[in-house]
């Protein structure tokens, strides 16, 4: 058996890495803080700066009861623009896609470092978990993007009146969660390359065929009946220690 715990040690850093990247993935999905929209009036929005999430559009405010005001935003509004309906459907498929690609990542490597009996599915279990990680990278990489162009080219929303919202700001900007999600996306990507480049595993077991106890192939070793030495006698001789303590 071909024992590949050795080859494995960026893999597991790149597992390491990957959970990181859907951990970050998740709080960037749930933020706010995808663009800073800046308003002129300040009589309900108090700091003048609302934060426009896919989720969620909230800001402080003196004149409610509760000092962070929040509307919630559905897929299915009307007002909401193309790139966040398709945000709020790519990040959910990024967080489950990463969920299932740590678990693929995480089965790949043990099977490497635990030296399993049966390696026929560890190639299989590698490609998973680096495609997992591309599409996870990808689904969130995209709708990221796609509003961050948006912010910097000041596109409008044009919000229901109890959001208290105007439909275009004074200026806007890129959020934190939008470089928090572009980070964690950089990551994923990372890891989805290194799980995808292992490959030893492609070489080591082309080489490890599968053997069968019953029907061979069975390797037979046999053992010199006779001592070749070094002149080419293959006569035994006598130790001549043994044959002097013999006569002593």
């Amino acid at each position: 058996m071909i024992y590949l715990t050795h080859t494995a040690h960026q893999q597991f850093l790149g597992l390491v890495v990957g959970v990181l990247a859907w951990i970050l993935t998740i709080c960037t999905a749930g933020f706010n803080e995808w663009r800073l929209w800046y308003v002129d009036d300040v009589s309900v929005i108090s700091a003048g700066v609302a934060w426009v999430g896919i989720w969620r559009a909230c800001f402080y405010s003196h004149a409610f009861p509760s000092a962070e005001y929040c509307q919630s935003i559905s897929i299915s509004d009307a007002f909401v623009p193309v790139e966040i309906s398709v945000a709020q459907v790519l990040m959910g498929l990024a967080v489950i896609c990463g969920l299932v690609g740590n678990i693929s990542a995480a089965v790949a490597v043990r099977m490497v470092y635990f030296s399993v009996e049966d390696r026929r599915n560890i190639r299989l279990v590698f490609v998973l978990a680096g495609a997992l990680y591309l599409l996870t990278g990808t689904f969130s990489l995209v709708p990221l993007v796609w509003n961050m162009s948006s912010v910097l080219h000041n596109s409008t929303i044009h919000f229901p009146p109890e959001f208290h919202l105007p439909a275009a700001p004074v200026r806007q900007q890129v959020g934190s969660a939008i470089g928090v999600g572009i980070s964690a996306s950089i990551l994923m990507l990372m890891s989805s390359l290194i799980f995808l480049s292992y490959r030893y595993v492609w070489r080591a077991l082309s080489s490890e065929a599968p053997r069968d106890p019953l029907h061979g192939p069975w390797t037979i070793t046999t053992l010199s009946q006779k001592s070749e030495l070094a002149n080419g006698d293959y006569q035994g001789r006598n130790n001549p220690a043994f044959t002097s303590e013999e006569n002593s």
